[in-house]
């Protein structure tokens, strides 16, 4: 009686172990499986309102109609700014045509004409207040006084050139000279520094002419925006380096938006800016929310991973696949955060701006760019759970590391051309001048754009040169057309065959696939053997359960 008592409490013990593992396995595979739902099947299984996808539409519109307000807003600033460099160079540079000619403005080829246009570049900065028709103004010193126009010449220190012996004499290190000019003594300048304006054109290498000016963006007004104040430094040079008888003039602009000291103005757009800093404020709010959620979400898919990993080392004594751990480390919740926290930072740097505190509208609207790119690329996460748009994205996923190693491949040749474009072809034709406007006038021929513009404008004053520009070209267009984009597009295509194919026979199983459908053929690996195992589980893990084909994409 005594053995058959031993042997109950024996069996009941065993059976309560086994109970309390079942009921274990249970509880994870219920977990497993919600975690892997779409928000309306949790809300169908649990009745749990999807809060993340509620705030990610939220935000979603929110962050567009930001960006859309600030880009309505940075526009009239842009558009300020280029007005207004438009607006000067018709003002200061003598017959103007309202066209930059490649990157100079004018070109003048008589000693004559550069004075004449050096002297009108002084004469219309004494009487700016008189012709210009913006609000526009000199600068001012802290004490009050204006900022003058300085005016430097650079030359060689001593040179003598006899083109008709073949003779010249030059000492090649630079001087520079440089004078003042007050607009309240206009009268005066010409008499007392006529010695500074006795040109020695063949030592001449440029001359500079820099000034200050303020000027107040009003139209922002019409937007019910609080108008900004500008600072305009103005560059104007003539260049003279290159000694061919043609002098460059050039006007260049850093125009500076800054915070005016003192403003006043009446009706609604202190009210409008205080609205808009609201409602930055609650886009901030909505950001931090949907980040909070996104990293609750990633910390509890770690600690979902570490119970499924701990029960299978368990139980079959094997270690979870990566392809089962990547199932668990959601990258759209990485981008979610990302872009939640750039948007935050632009918010942040918007409403700074709109409190006229900072005035850095190119890094705000960097923020704000990005953050609406990555929030509506998040969109795809939802679309992903149907089936006929989720093609697309395992289509992509299935191509991307196969085109990545295409475009590094391809990427040699390209570069190789590049360099040998710039080199060869970069005197006798503008598209090729520069290592940029080499790879963006090839990437133009390789989407079939402006290619008889490109064979056109190639010079032919040399002969070697515009034969090996015909091979160079036609070479370039029929390999990268008919050969790597064709490649290119094959590559997407079997991906997206394969994908067909799995959606219509089924995709291969994953051990998580398995133990969520309660399959129980786990292989077991057997104590002796582990270590042998381990080592090769790293490398051929999924080969134990799929063929070995490169067109396999495991899919949960």
């Amino acid at each position: 009686m005594e053995l058959l008592a031993r042997y109950l409490d024996r069996s009941n013990s065993i059976s309560s172990v086994m109970t309390q593992d079942v009921i274990k396995e249970e509880n994870l595979r219920d977990d497993l499986r919600y975690y892997f739902m779409s928000p309306c099947e949790k809300y169908r299984a649990r009745q749990q309102i999807p809060w993340k996808l509620g705030v990610q539409i939220l935000k979603i519109v929110m962050i567009t109609t930001q960006l859309i307000l600030f880009g309505l807003n940075n526009q009239l600033v842009v558009s300020y700014k280029e007005e207004n460099t438009i607006a000067l160079k018709n003002l200061f540079l003598k017959d103007y045509s309202g066209v930059d000619e490649d990157d100079y403005c004018v070109a003048v080829y008589t000693q004559y004409d550069v004075k004449d246009s050096l002297f009108y570049v002084l004469d219309q900065y004494s009487q700016l207040g008189r012709l210009s028709t913006g609000p526009i103004s000199y600068a001012e010193d802290e004490d009050g006084e204006l900022l003058p126009l300085i005016i430097c010449k650079e030359y060689y220190k001593r040179g003598s050139v006899e083109p008709s012996d073949e003779v010249y004499d030059i000492d090649a290190q630079l001087e520079r000279v440089c004078m003042s000019h007050d607009p309240k003594t206009a009268n005066l300048w010409r008499t007392q520094n006529s010695s500074f304006f006795d040109l020695d054109f063949y030592r001449l290498v440029d001359i500079k002419i820099t000034f200050q000016l303020k000027g107040i963006n009003l139209q922002t007004v019409r937007s019910r925006e609080l108008p900004d104040c500008y600072s305009f430094f103005v560059t104007i040079t003539f260049d003279n380096q290159c000694h061919s008888g043609k002098v460059k003039i050039f006007l260049d602009i850093d125009a500076q938006s800054s915070t005016c000291t003192d403003w006043k103005i009446s009706g609604t757009a202190q009210k409008n800016t205080h609205y808009l800093l609201m409602f930055d404020g609650f886009v901030i709010l909505v950001c931090l929310t949907s980040a909070v959620l996104c990293t609750r979400s990633i910390v509890l898919a770690v600690r979902l991973l570490q119970r499924f990993s701990r029960f299978f080392h368990e139980n079959y004594n094997r270690k979870v696949c990566e392809d089962d751990q990547r199932e668990f480390l959601n990258g759209w919740y990485v981008l979610v955060i990302v872009s939640d926290l750039l948007a935050i930072v632009g918010s942040i740097l918007k409403m700074e701006i709109q409190a006229k505190s900072l005035t850095s509208y190119d890094v705000c609207s960097i923020f704000l760019g990005t953050s609406t790119l990555m929030v509506w690329v998040g969109v795809i996460r939802y679309l992903g759970y149907f089936q006929k748009y989720n093609v697309l994205i395992l289509t992509m996923k299935a191509a991307f590391p196969k085109v990545l190693r295409f475009c590094c491949c391809a990427g040699m040749i390209y570069l190789g051309y590049t360099f040998c474009g710039w080199i060869v072809l970069g005197p006798y034709h503008e598209k090729f001048e520069g290592l940029s406007r080499v790879a963006e006038c090839l990437f133009s021929l390789l989407n079939g754009d402006d290619m008889f513009t490109t064979f056109a404008q190639l010079k032919d004053k040399n002969t070697l040169v515009w034969i090996f520009s015909r091979a160079y070209l036609y070479s370039f267009i029929s390999l990268f057309i008919y050969m790597v984009l064709s490649l290119f597009i094959a590559l997407i295509t079997d991906a997206y065959e394969t994908i067909k194919n799995y959606q219509r026979d089924g995709f291969p199983l994953t051990d998580l696939q398995k133990f969520l459908r309660e399959q129980k053929d786990f292989p077991v690996v057997e104590e002796n053997s582990q270590t042998d195992v381990h080592v090769r589980q790293s490398l051929l893990c999924c080969c134990q359960r799929v063929p070995e084909n490169d067109d396999v994409i495991l899919i949960s």
